[in-house]
Formats: C-alpha cells, structure tokens, sequence
C-alpha cells in the first residue's frame, strides 16, 4: 500500500482518501514517517555537495512527476526555532521538480539530525547516485575532512571508495578555480585533472591539453617529466599509514588510560580526539596533565 501512495500523485490520492495520513515506514530497527509536507516550508541545505542541476533533467523529473508522483520521499531536518520550516538532507532535484510540476505538498521523510550526519547522508546520497559533478564531489570529501575531523580512511569506508580514490578528489578540489571550471563544462575531463594536480604549472598543461586535444596517457608522460609541486610531494609523505596511527593510538590510550582516537587531515595537519565516559574521568584526566607539566 506504502508503495502505491508514493506512486501516485498527491492530488489523485487526495481525491481517493480525502487528507493524506502520514504513512508510517519501518526500516530495520528505525519507524520513519512520509508525510506531505508544503514545498514552501521547505529550503535547500547551502553546503550540500551538489551545485549543478540543468535545465534538462529538471524538465525530464518534471514531466515523470506530473504523471506518476514523487516516487521516493525527500529527506528533511528541521530547521531550529522554526518547527514550521524544514531543511533537505537528500532529495533537493525532486523537490525543485515536483515545484516545477506545480506540485505544492511533496511525500517526506522528516529526520532529526546535526550537521555532520546531515553531510553525510547528502554525499553517500549523490555519490550512490551519479549525481554530482567531480568538482562537487571532489569539495564534498574535502568538507567532510576539512570541516567535520573525518580521516581519509573514514571517508573511504563510507562511501565504499578506495582511499587512493578518495585522494584523488582530494587533489582535484586543489586546482584553482579556472581549471575546476573547465572540468565542470568538459573542457578537459576529471582524469586529466587529477593527472596534471601534481604538476607545478597545472593551468600551463591545462590550456595545452585543450588546444592540442592531448589524451590522459599523453598528458601522464607529459606531467611524469614536468616538474612536480613541492606542495604535493609534502602531501603524499605526511599521510600517515594505518597501522603507524593505529599503534600510537594505543601508545596513547596506556599513556592516559583513555580512548585516543587520531583523525588526519590535508596537509599533514590532524586532531587527536580524548574521549572520557564521565566527569571523574575528566577530572582526572586534567589534574594528570597539569601535575605531568609541574
């Protein structure tokens, strides 16, 4: 029946049932509500990963709405202060189509949850579906890494990439703004991009790779004896391997007699995270370091 409803039209299940109840889901262990909720009240999360939505597939999701629905709910928080008021965790191209199909109430899903769970349902939600772009993409990781204390090895195990994967984007979100353009408008492709972020003078090789229409091997021998960037060699060798950070973690934890955990970010900088289970825990914690610094 759940299936049903959310195939069909908000206004033609309107006319069927009157007012539409909330259809109460359950997904593993967790029971989540669809319900409509009015596309005014709603508002497009400013860092999700996502940018770029043409003009073609929002009139292709359109005309697919105005005949068979919003099939799939869009997920949404609530917006602090302001319960009237919700922000779209996934699903911003179906709510701007349903809108563009005149539609006024969309099936959602409403969830409570902080910034960083918010990012990360976006991003697992576009990656999985092909949606972003590789300069989106390739900011997304760098948010979650940058702005959230995710490691490299985090971000792999998320999002079911390998982490020589994920530092390629990593590089990519690097290049300066007038080569991210030309991969946004396939002037040159994200594989020539990630090849030519090592080099020294990447928009140098950038602008010959369109003039002479040079391919990814070419450009690989091309870059290979260029000179490199210092700045990327001093990126490659700060990144720590596993099983190093894994045995300071546990020097660390007899060293406190408390959990450590190591997160490393771009650049070779990071954050160590001490995680206590009560306040004793913390007290005492301190009185060891100041007593250690005496």
């Amino acid at each position: 029946m759940v299936s049903k409803f959310l195939g069909k039209g908000l206004a033609e299940i309107n006319e069927e049932m009157g007012n539409i109840p909330d259809i109460s889901v359950l997904t593993g262990a967790e029971r989540v509500v669809v319900k409509p909720i009015q596309t005014s009240q709603i508002h497009p999360n400013p860092d999700q990963p996502r940018h770029t939505f043409t003009t073609k597939e929002l009139e292709d999701l359109s005309n697919s709405i105005k005949e068979k629905g919003v099939l799939v709910p869009i997920i949404v928080r609530p917006v602090k202060n302001k319960s009237y008021l919700y922000e779209i965790v996934a699903g911003e191209r179906r709510w701007r189509a349903a809108q563009q199909a005149g539609l006024t109430e969309i099936p959602t899903i409403v969830k409570t949850m902080d910034d960083k769970n918010m990012m990360e349902i976006a991003l697992i939600e576009n990656v999985q579906r092909e949606n972003l772009n590789p300069i989106e993409e390739a900011a997304g990781y760098a948010n979650l890494i940058n702005n959230y204390q995710y490691s490299i090895q985090d971000v792999s195990k998320m999002i079911g990439k390998s982490e020589s994967y994920i530092r390629n984007f990593l590089r990519i979100n690097e290049l300066p703004s007038n080569i991210k353009e030309m991969v946004i408008n396939g002037k040159i492709s994200a594989s020539h991009a990630r090849t030519i972020a090592v080099a020294e003078n990447p928009e140098q090789i950038a602008k010959n790779i369109i003039e002479n229409r040079i391919s990814v091997s070419e450009t690989q021998k091309m870059v290979q004896n260029a000179k490199r960037s210092t700045s990327k060699r001093d990126f490659n060798k700060k990144t720590l391997d596993i099983e190093y950070i894994s045995k300071l973690e546990k020097k660390l934890k007899n060293y406190f007699n408390l959990p450590v955990k190591i997160k490393e970010r771009r650049g070779g900088a990071g954050d160590f995270i001490i995680s206590f289970a009560n306040r004793i825990q913390m007290d005492n914690f301190i009185k060891n370091i100041i007593n250690k610094k005496q």
